[in-house]
């Protein structure tokens, strides 16, 4: 039966988990203000960057007696950052069930040696978070980029922990509730949710986390991009937009642009109901087939941003090659870029619902993501 190929194309295929698709309307015109060829030390320089730090604060909810800090290498640079100069006062308790998750396991456990107990669980599947000692520190991803899991609240987190808690927020913030009491250090680069430019990490501290790192001193040396600390005392200047190495005010730029539109839209709540929207359009398609289903195995734990997908039908005889040759039909049709599942992750697809992506967008894929399977299937039966 020849199979009809769907008569609407999204407007924007861009549907990649990082960096992920501009905010609605960008144009490289949105940077005509950039501070380029300024020093980040001048006037100018500082300005827009205590702007992205305040922006960050005034969307997120963030208390004001939490510190934000702009700091290298994305959200990688400041999970490391945190690690490295809090960790090891008492015992950790590191939790996975995803690749990210499971790559801070090795710098805990490996490069760290810190005594640490280790919470797995497999993709599709979440740690049990009630369960875990919170008088250690505990560090966790909030969302899982590669599974598509995360949490579904902070309950668990006692008000009365001893320990810190630790959490890669990159795939959640600005697209899911942050319970900020429940939180001593989060960490998240622009390059997701806001469409960003990539390179740049953020990272948020709480009063308890600043009280560890004034009265603890690690037993290792920090390499310079790593202190936060200066005479024992927090060098608040980090937090002021003072970076400890240059930043690209292009870059920062472009945050000041997503960091605006986000405001345009009605802030957080809106960003968080554009990703449901997509989200949900996904869960919907999947709940009406019977040959592809979500990744997450409990609906309370489904992320909105990055939804990951796997084939169940039992016809398909290599689960990789198929999901591959899926999202090269895909990416020729220039209807969905980028798709593709993790590389540490179970075969399947991987679709980006954050904020910045349109609803529309998605609705329009699905149908192409449904003759691409059709079509595939139709060609591993030809040549069977």
């Amino acid at each position: 039966m020849a199979m009809t190929t769907p008569a609407t194309r999204p407007a924007n295929p861009r549907f990649s988990s990082g960096p992920c698709a501009k905010p609605p309307k960008w144009t490289p015109d949105a940077l005509k203000d950039a501070a380029l060829g300024r020093s980040h030390r001048a006037a100018i320089g500082k300005d827009k960057l205590k702007a992205a730090i305040e922006g960050t604060r005034e969307i997120l909810g963030i208390p004001d007696d939490y510190r934000i800090g702009i700091v290298p290498a994305s959200d990688t640079g400041a999970v490391e950052m945190a690690m490295w100069s809090l960790l090891g006062e008492r015992k950790a308790t590191m939790v996975a069930w995803e690749s990210f998750g499971a790559g801070w396991v090795t710098d805990v456990v490996k490069q760290l040696k810190i005594d640490a107990e280790v919470k797995t669980a497999e993709y599709g599947q979440i740690v049990d978070m009630a369960a875990l000692d919170y008088d250690t520190d505990v560090v966790f991803t909030w969302n899982g980029t590669t599974s598509g899991v995360r949490m579904p609240n902070g309950d668990m987190i006692p008000d009365n922990r001893a320990g810190l808690t630790i959490c890669d927020a990159t795939s959640a913030a600005f697209a899911q509730d942050l319970p900020w009491n429940k939180l001593d250090v989060t960490t998240f680069s622009w390059q997701k949710v806001m469409g960003g430019e990539a390179a740049h990490g953020m990272l948020i501290l709480s009063p308890r986390a600043v009280e560890r790192l004034e009265n603890y001193t690690p037993a290792w040396p920090l390499p310079k991009i790593f202190r936060m600390t200066k005479g024992g005392k927090l060098n608040e200047g980090i937090f002021r937009g003072e970076t400890i190495n240059t930043p690209s005010m292009l870059c920062v730029e472009d945050y000041l642009f997503a960091l605006d539109w986000a405001r345009s839209i009605g802030g957080l709540d809106a960003l968080t109901a554009r990703a449901d929207a997509n989200a949900r359009a996904i869960w919907d398609f999947c709940a009406a087939r019977d040959w592809i289903a979500n990744l997450a195995e409990d609906p309370a734990t489904r992320s909105n941003t990055s939804v990951c997908l796997k084939f169940t039908d039992d016809r398909i005889a290599d689960g990789g090659a198929f999901a591959k040759a899926v999202q090269k039909r895909l990416e020729a049709e220039g209807v969905a870029l980028d798709v593709g599942a993790y590389r540490d992750a179970p075969a399947g697809l991987r679709i980006w619902c954050g904020a910045t992506v349109e609803t529309v967008d998605i609705e329009a894929m699905l149908p192409w993501l449904e003759w691409a399977y059709e079509a595939e299937i139709a060609a591993q039966a030809n040549a069977a």
